[in-house]
Order: structure tokens, then sequence, then C-alpha cells
């Protein structure tokens, strides 16, 4: 059995942040999406890899390498254009063969990962096997229709939807999905949608089972389901310290300081995470707080937020419910009149108070 990984994509709704790189590598609990992915695929059993990427090919490729650092064997797959999920399929078909395979998609996180997922499928009869979750707003993604217990309908973002059960970004295919592939023809946004391409499965007689997902689960487009899943990571998270942490310094609860981290005069409330030759100084990290390597906090509050790497906060006062990028200054100006000064992409969202 193989796995077929989807890392290409522009992530518009995680702008500006993605601007300059591939939301599959933007960071949870200091470790990028992408990796637990593919660790959930090897858990399973499952090494042979196909990653399909676009635009941001080379960061892909430089982070994840050949695979080995998993215990996993990684081919890259380019997709020309991001023309839909089941378009990546169709162009991964010399790679996957006739086997039967895992799609995942690199910007979903399972809390408690996909082998069980994996064994049933393996076990069975069927032709696909879907994954689905209660969510709040179904209209936002694929809907499945069940009668009897069997999936009948799939909708891609129904404006009324007749269930509130979304396929999330995980499915389990045998061979015919090559052939579902290649008869549908591009929706109304001009992509190749999985859910047709199951349909087809479908209103063909093949077995598409489905199994509902009762743990945690997220697709991290956007800055909210970031933090909210940096949250339940970290509440998982050993503690450990690699770094040093002086005499006028506190840690409370889990917090884990990677190698080179240093803690001075300052205190870290778990569960949180300091990466590797990040430097805390004079500070307050918070709860359900992740920050990257090679950072610098001085003077500052943090709490419930993500710190992307090579980071400065200085005199920042407190920040809460945040998102920073790489290579970000925050700090204030000595000068009078005091006045904030902002350089700002597209789409970004800032709150002042």
């Amino acid at each position: 059995m193989k796995g077929l990984i989807l890392s290409g994509g522009k992530g518009t709704r995680l702008r500006p942040l993605t601007y300059t790189g591939a939301k599959q590598l933007v960071p949870i609990a200091n470790k990028p999406v992408l990796f637990y992915v593919i660790e959930d695929l090897v858990d399973a059993g499952i090494t042979d890899l196909g990653v399909v990427v676009g635009d941001t090919a080379p960061q892909v490729q430089e982070a994840i390498g050949d695979g080995s650092r998993f215990g996993a064997r990684v081919t890259y797959i380019h997709q020309p254009a991001p023309l839909g999920i089941a378009h990546a399929v169709k162009v991964a078909q010399p790679f996957l063969g006739d086997e039967p395979f895992v799609l995942f998609l690199g910007d979903n996180l399972v809390r408690d990962g996909i082998a069980p997922l994996v064994d049933y499928f393996r076990t069975g009869e069927m032709n696909s096997l879907i994954v689905l979750k209660e969510v709040p707003n179904p209209q936002d993604f694929g809907v499945a229709e069940i009668e009897d217990g069997r999936v009948v309908r799939l909708v891609e973002k129904p404006l009324h939807p007749k269930s509130n059960l979304a396929v999330i970004g995980i499915y389990l295919f045998d061979h015919h999905v090559f052939e579902a592939v290649e008869r549908i023809r591009p929706s109304r946004r001009g992509e190749l949608e999985i859910t047709d391409t199951i349909q087809y499965l479908i209103d063909r007689g093949l077995l598409v089972n489905a199994c509902h997902l009762e743990g945690y689960w997220t697709d991290t487009g956007k800055m909210d389901d970031m933090l909210e899943a940096n949250r339940w990571i970290l509440e998982q998270i050993e503690p450990r310290c690699d770094g040093t942490v002086d005499s006028a310094s506190t840690l409370y609860g889990k917090v884990v300081l990677e190698p080179g981290a240093e803690v001075v005069n300052s205190v870290i409330r778990g569960p949180a995470i300091i990466g590797e030759r990040t430097r805390i100084m004079n500070s307050y990290v918070g709860p359900f707080t992740s920050i990257y390597y090679d950072c610098l906090v001085v003077d500052s509050e943090i709490e419930h937020s993500i710190v992307l790497e090579r980071s400065r906060i200085e005199a920042a006062g407190r920040i809460e419910d945040s998102l920073i990028g790489r290579n970000v200054e925050i700090g204030r100006s000595p000068a009078k009149p005091r006045a904030y000064k902002l350089v700002l992409g597209d789409h970004s969202k800032v709150g002042i108070l």
C-alpha cells in the first residue's frame, strides 16, 4: 500500500504568512504540519510515499529530503497547476500503479493517527473508504449523505447541506479510482473534485464505506484552526529541558525547552515549547504557546500564540491569540509622539488596543 500526500496549493487563507512559504510547512508545536502527516502514514505501515508539489516544491523538498529521516522513501510528483485533488491523483497514477493507497492532504492534522483506518481498509472488500467528521459549517466542505449506513451522495460545498458530515482530507482507494478521475469533468470552479470522483464510484455500484472520526482533527488552513491545533498538540507533550534556565526563572507544567534554548529571569507556564537557540529574557510565556528556533523574546508577555523562526519580540507588552511569521520584528519605539508604524501584506488583520 502506498501513500499520496498533497503539498501543493497556494494557502490563500493563511496569507500573508504563506506568500513566501508552503502552508504545509507552518509549524504546529514546533513541527511542520507536513511532518505529522508523514509520521501518521509511517506509523500505519506505509513507507512508500508520493508527495505532490507545486510552486513551493523547493521548500518542501528541502524540508523532507528523501524521506529517510522518517523511515520512508519519498517520490516527488509535480502538479503543473492547482487543478483539484482528483487532478493530483491523476498525475500521480504512474507512481501509484495498481496498488491501493491513502490520499492525505498535507495540511490536515489528526491527533490520534490513521492506523485503524488503514487496518480497516486492508481487511475489508471496499473500493474506497472516506473519513467523516461532524462540523458546524458543512457548507465549507464536501458533505456526505448517508442512507441505511451507506454513502449515497457527496456534494462539494453545498449551499444547503443535507447533513453536517464533512469529508475530511483522508481518503483510501483501490485502482478503480483512476477510471473515475479520467471520466469526471471540471467543476464550476475549474477543478477535478474528489467528491465527484467518489460519487462516480458510488454511481457505478462500487463499495464506498465511511468511518466517523471521533478524535481531534483540523484543516490547518486558517489562523484560528492553527492555534487550536497547537493547543491540543501541546496538551500531549511531555516536559523536557534540553536548554538552560537560570535561578531567577520558573517553569510551570508541561514545558519543553529544545537544545540551546535559554530562559533568563522569566516565567514559562505550560503547555509550551521553546525552540532551539531561542532566548526568553525578562518575559512571560503563557500556556499554549510555541516559539520556534532562533527567536528572541525580551520584556514581553505572549500567550496562546505561535511564533515562527528568527523572530524578535522586544518590549512589546502583551501578545495573545497571534500567529507571528518568520523574521518578524516587534518592538516599541522610544520616540514621541508615539505612533504605530506598520508594514502589512495583503489580507493582513491587526487588532490594536
